[in-house]
């Protein structure tokens, strides 16, 4: 060891005063680069509705979600899909889903197809910059064969389910079995909010800290079947209608596991180089859930469908308490994570999605000139500014990929009235003309719709396990 000291000394003599500054800056640089890399949390809620959690107001009991409110920034006006795979593809993607196929609809069980295999996923993108990646819950992005599952896209390790609207506790869709681990079978017993939390939490502990974490946790809570945890149920007896009762109760537990999953980042020492970011993959459903006063829920293009809580934290490095209202939306977060992450933006598929960080950490205006909501054959929306265009929007979610008879635009200053009460088509014409252009260029850009049955075919035969192995 000594010997190597002076050897280095006597090097560094020889290079000189100014080769040591420089080798000095090489070495803090890349340092700070290794620093740089924050772990990324991102946890989504599936059908949280606007209002249904505490810090807005709501009558649902949310403690560790309104901390995480107060302790980061509140994006006032963060935008999603009206249903639930369109959101994942577009947080997955970086990219609307009318590009490649997937604005119609969900991906249903008896699906024959998924998120397309030439779309680089963020986990990809993640884990080539260096990360460990890991998915806890809800895909949703198809099941087809092995190569569209989670293991296939970009993560190392994956935990949970590929449909929506599984039994809690069975873990069961229309038959099948459809609870994983690595893309395995995996029988266990469990609720399944504690048990996406029991894992997440697992990973925490376990995490090699010598590479970067990216912890993807879609929860599919609050989403139907309507099925909680007695002791939560009995914490709202003073609701009186039976599903609403169990939809909060199937809240608050989701909220007691985001907290765990906090409380493990803080056990772990990890708090200060973690990006935890939260938000619900659609507006809430219309019989249970509580969207405030914006207008429309789940499956409309209004508000209350595409609007949803949303929160970003990293203390030391954001503002707590802090509240940005510039439209933002899910493929924003896409580039936003991989600039974070130090990864690469050059791809053969080019993004939608825009570097939302200095919006985020700085309040600096929108990056965005418009926002796309979703273009269907059948309907549409599109923000641009203050003004929004909404083109069929008490249609709901598609799921033909037919175009419609029905044909009725409403035009929205959001600025002036939130919660599209008034349209303006009549009284402004030009700016109706305008957004009509900029949605219609959109439509000519989108690729055709695949779309599947809500009903199960009766032809289709229900799998032992769901998700298959080639």
């Amino acid at each position: 060891m000594r010997t190597h000291h002076c050897t280095r000394r006597n090097f560094l003599t020889t290079l000189g005063v100014g080769a040591v500054s420089i080798l000095a800056s090489q070495k803090l640089t890349f340092a700070q680069k290794s620093a740089s890399k924050p772990n990324i949390v991102f946890i989504l809620a599936d059908d949280l509705g606007f209002k249904d959690v505490g810090y807005r107001g709501g009558i649902i009991k949310t403690p560790n979600i309104d901390k995480l409110a107060s302790a980061g920034v509140r994006l006032e006006q963060f935008y999603v899909q009206p249903v639930c795979s369109p959101t994942r593809s577009s947080l997955m993607t970086g990219r609307y889903p009318m590009r490649y196929g997937l604005q119609v609809g969900v991906v249903r069980p008896w699906a024959n197809y998924g998120l397309p295999l030439e779309e680089r996923t963020l986990a990809q993108a993640l884990k080539e910059a260096g990360y460990t990646t890991a998915i806890c819950g809800k895909w949703h992005l198809g099941h087809l064969n092995a190569k569209y599952l989670p293991t296939s896209r970009g993560f190392d390790h994956q935990y949970g389910h590929y449909n929506g609207a599984l039994d809690y506790f069975t873990h069961i869709r229309d038959g099948g079995l459809d609870w994983h681990r690595d893309d395995r079978p995996l029988n266990e017993e469990g609720y399944t909010t504690e048990l996406i939390a029991n894992e997440s939490v697992r990973l925490i502990e376990q995490h090699d800290t010598s590479r970067p974490l990216f912890l993807y946790v879609p929860f599919n809570a609050a989403h139907s079947p309507f099925q909680a945890l007695q002791p939560h149920i009995d914490r709202y007896k003073h609701i009186k209608e039976k599903r609403k009762r169990i939809y909060a109760a199937m809240t608050t537990c989701m909220d007691y596991a985001v907290g765990r999953i906090v409380s493990a980042i803080n056990q772990r020492g990890l708090t200060r180089n973690t990006l935890i970011f939260f938000c619900s993959d659609n507006g809430g459903v219309q019989s249970v859930a509580d969207n405030g006063l914006l207008r429309g829920h789940k499956t409309l293009l209004y508000e209350g469908g595409i609007r949803v809580p949303a929160i970003a934290v990293w203390p030391g490095v954001l503002k707590a308490g802090a509240i940005v209202n510039e439209p933002l939306h899910i493929v924003d977060m896409y580039p936003t994570l991989l600039n974070l992450a130090g990864g690469k933006l050059n791809q053969a598929l080019s993004l939608d999605g825009k570097d939302a960080w200095p919006t985020i950490a700085e309040g600096k205006p929108s990056p965005h000139e418009d926002i796309l909501f979703n273009i269907t054959p059948a309907n549409g929306a599109i923000r641009c500014g203050d003004w929004k265009l909404v083109h069929n929007g008490n249609l709901g979610a598609n799921n033909t990929g037919q175009k419609m008879e029905q044909n009725v635009f409403e035009l929205f200053n959001l600025a002036e009235d939130p919660y599209e009460k008034n349209d303006l088509s009549e009284k402004h014409p030009k700016k109706l003309a305008e957004l009509k252009r900029r949605l219609e260029a959109y439509a000519n850009q989108a690729a055709k719709p695949n779309f599947s049955p809500n009903r199960m075919p009766k032809d289709f035969k229900v799998p032992k396990v769901w998700g298959c192995s080639d």
